[in-house]
């Protein structure tokens, strides 16, 4: 018998508890006092959000490998992925997420970001980190990112 608080097995609750979590590798990328930002596509979950570059993780894959082969799918930067900054878990209605956010650097011979799997790029300022143009599981990381930014100015 089900514990009487339990979610019906097919409440959307209960679908989301089942449903496997994506796990996600992000990338900070901080060039000259600005961070690297790319703007989700139409039609995809969050469609317009601004977040941190970087996609999903394959199964088998290392998260490191993910994010380097992610940024040069959407961006056709070469990129070296260093330590992790921040991991957040964050259940959203129809998915579950736990995303690695890493300090990423491009590699000196790296071509310039380019918009080739996203709606958009920008580098932005520190002041330019609006809460609300990101999505819910990428705030975590907004106050530590800004850190570094001052850190450069």
């Amino acid at each position: 018998m089900p514990a009487p608080d339990a979610p019906s097995p097919d409440s959307p609750a209960a679908q989301v508890a089942d449903a496997p979590t994506l796990l996600v590798a992000a990338a900070v990328v901080i060039e000259g006092g600005r961070v690297l930002l790319t703007q989700r596509k139409v039609g995809t979950h969050l469609a317009g959000a601004w977040e941190f570059p970087g996609g999903k993780v394959k199964a088998g894959e290392d998260p490191r490998h993910a994010l380097v082969r992610e940024l040069e799918e959407e961006l056709g930067i070469e990129t070296v992925a260093g330590e992790v900054m921040e991991a957040t878990f964050h259940r959203y209605p129809e998915r579950s997420v736990l995303l690695l956010f890493y300090e990423t650097a491009r590699v000196p011979r790296s071509p310039e970001p380019r918009a080739l799997d996203v709606a958009a790029f920008r580098w932005a300022h520190g002041r330019e980190l609006d809460e609300a143009s990101f999505p819910p599981a990428d705030v975590a990381i907004l106050r530590k990112v800004r850190a570094r930014l001052a850190a450069h100015d």
